[in-house]
């Protein structure tokens, strides 16, 4: 008996990498996967499906069951073939993991408009859009008076929810999908939905390509555990997507066998008057909240 045996699940950008783990540890766990990808090379250009087919051959070679979708997961129609793909073949969805994504990386000052629209349209619309479908599916589920046990898997990054140069566009993206996590699982869960969102650190395209870390992640020569293995991501989303875990709301950090829980933004020091606040006394009271005076 596998951990996610009857589970239905959609992995969008699970041609490669981190997603194509997740594809092949839900199909060993039992699960039936889509498995959505693109093909795009890392800055989002192209259109090459045989990723997807890929992973797809192999989950059968193990001997599970999938089928390849390669629908634009930002796109408004396209997002909603790829739910309805999963309920043709497989009579249902449980479990929808948001993976995909890209990279065009540009201090500010030499960012174009379409490096920040791309990035942000991809990364935070590709979120919504297959959510919005998904929620949609399972709220009339809950409607028609059938138990809901489903679960969305998003995936934000260190780079929104701690900072990195270069990656304005890339961060902001990943900290709208926290906010977007948390709120979702507020408003999703009186249909049976639970919403949590993961900030991996793994091996990918997108890390081996990110400045001052191609040869951080790289494999280990000796054999010593690989802390960047994409493989080492799969089990905590895997877990996530189980239909008896109880976490909602929640953003975690997973490298190697570390996980950590993200503490959202918190209100922290205070300075407080039965008055309002002057600017020549804000020069000075705002020490008290970290402001070093000039």
């Amino acid at each position: 008996m596998g951990a996610l045996d009857g589970r239905v699940a959609i992995i969008t950008g699970a041609g490669r990498g981190i997603g194509r783990e997740h594809a092949l540890l839900f199909a060993s766990e039992g699960a039936k996967i889509v498995v959505n990808d693109l093909g795009g090379a890392i800055d989002g250009s192209g259109d090459d499906r045989s990723p997807a087919e890929q992973v797809v051959d192999e989950i059968k070679g193990m001997g599970g069951d999938a089928i390849a979708n390669a629908d634009n997961v930002a796109d408004w129609e396209g997002g909603k073939r790829l739910i309805d793909s999963a309920v043709e073949a497989f009579g249902d969805l449980h479990v929808l993991v948001n993976n995909a994504g890209i990279l065009r990386d540009r201090v500010l000052i030499n960012m174009t408009e379409d490096e920040w629209d791309s990035v942000i349209h991809v990364h935070l619309k590709g979120h919504f859009v297959p959510t919005r479908h998904a929620a949609a599916y399972w709220r009339e589920q809950s409607k028609a008076g059938k138990e809901v046990k489903a679960s969305v898997i998003n995936t934000s990054s260190t780079s929104g929810l701690l900072g990195n140069p270069g990656q304005a566009n890339y961060g902001a993206a990943k900290a709208g999908i926290a906010a977007f996590t948390i709120i979702t699982a507020q408003e999703l869960t009186r249909y049976g939905v639970r919403v949590n969102a993961i900030a991996p650190a793994a091996r990918t395209r997108m890390t081996e390509n990110t400045p001052g870390l191609s040869d951080v992640v790289k494999a280990p020569e000796s054999g010593a555990f690989d802390v960047w293995d994409p493989a080492n991501i799969s089990p905590l989303v895997a877990y996530l997507a189980t239909a008896g875990c109880p976490a909602t709301g929640k953003v975690f950090f997973v490298q190697g066998g570390t996980i950590r829980l993200f503490q959202p933004w918190t209100m922290a020091d205070t300075i407080d008057q039965p008055d309002r606040w002057t600017v020549a006394q804000l020069e000075t009271e705002m020490e008290k909240l970290g402001v070093a005076a000039s």
